[in-house]
């Protein structure tokens, strides 16, 4: 057994502290000139690294973990470039479970951009750079991502590697939708299709295209096609245990939300695919939408976005935010309709402001008139239609159509006589 060996079968079995130190000792460890003991001495600094990435993990420490990558750098010049992306990509991958460490992880990804620009690393640096941009839009830092995108989409293009261009595209377009232009969002999502027409597709990147796809319909206010799509998309990544299918499931019943079937949303979670995911905080939170909107009541759905914050991912979003945004007007008037419905005088200063009274009454949503000299809204009985002059206009057409037919024959008649 080799001393690091043994190093690491101690680390194993000591406190944190001693393992740390044990760890950073097989790192600066220096290999012998034989190139088997060589080989041996950089297994063991990979596994130490590894190790050490994972106690600083367990310990929420981030900067630590930054350090180590950080400290990679000279194991990684002396290994395969294959192994050096599968290793950075392991040691990032555990900032996901440090909380409040992406602006640590973007200043690591930068760094390392840096560096593997230096060693000539292109494609290490490509992934790096997608990966930037993908923890730029979630900390919205749109212009950073947006610059970074055009500048990785020329590179890619000279490279004609079509199946980075299939990863980047949608970032693209998820960046455009996120600063409001919708135009370009779509035109991304075009580019991405193209490329990816070209290529075999993974089933998880055909998801993720679909599900940007159907946020762009949502966008549009078509909730009838995107929530069609949600739900295919959701039944694909279900099946395979895609992460994302629980925001196409938020999707899915923001759809019924918007389309004033919150009771729907009780049905839609009860079917198999989605009964792992009703306990969850951000499906709870739609659930509860749902209810106060059902129940047409604006204090509710204003306790609901109090009671369910932003740190469980659900309205820091853009696009359940800007949706949540929109129902807040049509969920005010219901609420007013609600309380003025039970009665024929109400004063205006029980209820909210006249403007809303006004342009209700104006586009039809109920029978009224404001009454300014007395404060008080007069609410009238929704008139009854009379269908008679309307049914007098369907006769008389009918019967234009009948005199019309018979002169039609009787001129064909006589054009005959006097033809023969």
């Amino acid at each position: 057994m080799t001393t690091n060996q043994a190093l690491l079968d101690e680390a194993k079995n000591t406190n944190p502290a001693r393992a740390e130190e044990i760890y950073k000792q097989i790192l600066v460890s220096s290999a012998s000139p034989s190139s088997v003991e060589r080989d041996q001495v950089l297994r063991d600094q990979g596994n130490a690294m590894i190790k050490l990435a994972e106690l600083y993990r367990h310990q929420r420490n981030a900067q630590g973990l930054a350090e180590v990558i950080t400290l990679s750098r000279s194991f990684m010049s002396s290994t395969a470039k294959a192994k050096t992306a599968k290793l950075i990509r392991t040691l990032l991958n555990y900032f996901n479970d440090i909380p409040n460490s992406r602006q640590t992880q973007i200043d690591v990804l930068l760094d390392n951009i840096d560096w593997s620009k230096r060693e000539k690393r292109i494609f290490l640096k490509h992934s790096l750079e997608i990966r930037l941009v993908s923890l730029q839009l979630e900390v919205s830092q749109f212009n950073a991502a947006l610059t970074r995108i055009d500048t990785l989409l020329t590179e890619l293009k000279k490279l004609d590697d079509k199946m980075i261009l299939t990863e980047v595209h949608p970032l693209e377009s998820r960046v455009y939708r996120g600063i409001g232009n919708l135009v370009k969002a779509k035109a991304a999502l075009t580019s991405t299709r193209t490329a990816a027409n070209s290529i075999y597709c993974p089933p998880h990147l055909q998801a993720a295209l679909d599900l940007q796809s159907e946020i762009l319909h949502a966008e549009d206010r078509d909730y009838t096609t995107a929530y069609s799509y949600f739900y295919e998309t959701f039944e694909n990544m279900s099946s395979q245990d895609d992460p994302s299918a629980l925001n196409a499931l938020k999707y899915m019943l923001l759809c019924k939300v918007m389309l004033n079937l919150p009771e729907d949303v009780t049905t839609l979670l009860s079917v198999k695919l989605a009964v792992k995911y009703a306990q969850l905080r951000e499906i709870e939170c739609m659930r509860a939408i749902a209810l106060a909107h059902q129940n047409r009541n604006l204090a509710e759905f204003e306790k609901v976005l109090l009671r369910f914050p932003f740190d469980v991912q659900l309205l820091s979003g853009p696009t359940i935010r800007s949706h949540l945004a929109a129902l807040y007007d049509p969920l005010l008037e219901q609420n007013l309709l609600r309380i003025i419905e039970p009665y024929s005088v109400v004063e205006i200063d029980r209820t909210l402001k006249r403007s809303e009274l006004s342009q209700m009454i104006l586009d039809k949503m109920f029978y009224g008139v404001l009454d300014q000299g007395k404060g008080r809204l007069l609410v009238f009985d929704e008139p009854e239609v009379d269908d008679t002059f309307g049914t007098a206009i369907d006769t008389l057409e009918q019967v234009g159509k009948v005199v019309g037919s018979l002169y039609a024959r009787v001129s064909s008649f006589w054009f005959c006589v006097y033809n023969r």
